[in-house]
């Protein structure tokens, strides 16, 4: 392999793992796993049509997508250490981008290290798993992978037009940037490449390779082109605000303030910024989708597409992640599986970002580890019409301060801060379409309430 050598990451990756299914048939199908950062649904295939997104359409057309999956933790370290092993953030006790699961639950077998185990070649390239806000912490989890590539930046990639929206921001930085130069020079292009390069020289054989995209994450950085798609003027900006809310609802991350005093242009900006970063993503999916047909290998290739949590553009006043609204916890997922009898269709049945690790392992015929918190989605690839889980879990911690717990049901949403004692919400995807409206005050809503509060307690894991 062209760039084996150089960029193969610890000992513990040069050596191969027994395979559990030697001399087995080498016809198992591979998996191409594929993750954009703090991706919501903006998508065409999601009904966001004034977003340009073709070949995440076009995927969508001949996959299942799902309208109504969730992520258990909205944040990404949490989120993806979540999906990639399997368990709920409580049982694996990653409640910021800073904590690892190996801290905690050392012993965990993650879903590529399962695929490993069992004789797949395992490769990711860019952001998987996870790379501490504090940079001296990497989660890349090594023993899950048998080549490890993360992105590299090139400094010439940010050199074009832009600008700081929000200056006092030193973790998070809110700015746009539309760079001069072609893809080539971006951080998610070069991820593209190589995997691409992966699936040129590794094709021959079963391979899990998930591609970890960092846009459209801040900074709003990609090629001017894409800036273009999206005139200033054609940005809607959408009503929200917090003021009925918990006060624990939005992060307390010290900008706040800040963006809440954004001009409609500022708040133009930022949404330009964002289409333009998602309709740059979809770019880089297409190379690599081109080059998975354009060498046979998607007749024997499960596609799984996914933002790792959603992202708020305006709504209830915010700009970011890290709330229990829908906008922070519904993410795209779509899914495609050669000869499923579900491709080309969409599912309405609510499903949770843990369902990946059994789904994925049972596609593959391989036994998964006991305890896993999801379920399998087979039975929905091949009837997308078929009902769902009754909820959809999700939690977010404020640090010892506040824990937040809310479940989505087919109508409602419900949440509660310190089981109550820091508030409640509740909001009716039915009567509210919008979303918008917190009925948990409501005298009509109060049977309501109380059956919703029994649910949560039955089925979220407590905090340790």
């Amino acid at each position: 392999m062209r760039f084996l050598c150089a960029l193969l990451w610890g000992a513990a990756l040069s050596a191969p793992v027994a395979s559990a299914c030697a001399g087995e048939p080498q016809d198992r199908r591979n998996v191409l796993f594929i993750i954009a950062d703090d991706l919501n649904c903006s998508l065409g295939c999601y009904g966001r049509k004034n977003v340009h997104t073709p070949n995440l359409d076009a995927l969508a057309a001949t996959a299942v997508r799902f309208d109504r999956a969730y992520v258990q933790y909205p944040l990404c370290s949490p989120s993806r250490s979540s999906f990639l092993t399997g368990l709920d953030p409580q049982s694996i006790r990653v409640y910021n981008n800073n904590e690892s699961f190996r801290e905690t639950r050392p012993d965990v077998v993650t879903l590529p290290q399962l695929f490993r185990q069992n004789g797949y070649f395992t490769a990711a390239f860019g952001k998987v798993f996870h790379r501490g806000v504090l940079q001296e912490k990497s989660m890349a989890d090594p023993q899950s992978w048998d080549l490890l590539v993360p992105g590299k930046t090139n400094p010439r990639g940010s050199q074009g037009e832009g600008r700081d929206l929000l200056p006092e921001a030193r973790v998070f930085a809110y700015k746009w940037i539309a760079a001069d130069g072609g893809d080539d020079l971006q951080i998610d292009a070069q991820i593209a490449a190589n995997s691409i390069e992966f699936l040129e020289d590794h094709g021959n054989k079963p391979f899990f390779l998930t591609v970890g995209f960092h846009r459209p994450h801040l900074p709003l950085q990609c090629p001017r082109k894409y800036f273009d798609l999206y005139p200033l003027e054609s940005m809607e900006i959408p009503p929200g605000s917090s003021d009925s809310v918990p006060a624990c609802a939005i992060p307390n991350n010290g900008f706040g303030d800040g963006i809440a005093s954004w001009s409609e242009a500022d708040r133009r900006e930022f949404l330009r910024g964002y289409f333009a970063c998602v309709s740059f993503v979809d770019a880089q999916v297409g190379k690599v989708l081109d080059a998975l047909q354009r060498l046979h290998l998607d007749e024997n290739t499960i596609v799984v597409f996914l933002g790792d949590h959603g992202f708020h553009l305006g709504e209830h006043g915010w700009w970011g992640k890290g709330t229990l609204f829908e906008e922070s916890l519904h993410a795209p997922l779509i899914i495609r599986v050669p000869g499923a009898k579900g491709n080309g269709n969409a599912s309405r049945a609510l499903v949770e970002f843990v369902d990946l690790y059994p789904t994925l392992a049972e596609l593959g015929g391989l036994a998964p580890p006991e305890g896993l918190a999801g379920e399998s989605l087979i039975a929905l690839l091949e009837d997308p019409s078929q009902p769902g889980k009754i909820v959809a879990r999700s939690t977010v911690r404020r640090g010892e301060e506040a824990v937040g717990q809310s479940i989505r049901t087919d109508r409602w949403r419900y949440t509660e801060w310190n089981d109550g004692a820091l508030g409640v919400e509740l909001y009716d995807f039915e009567g509210d379409p919008a979303t918008g409206i917190d009925r948990s005050k409501d005298p009509e809503y109060e049977k309501t309430r109380a059956e919703l509060a029994g649910l949560l307690h039955e089925t979220v894991p407590a905090h340790e």
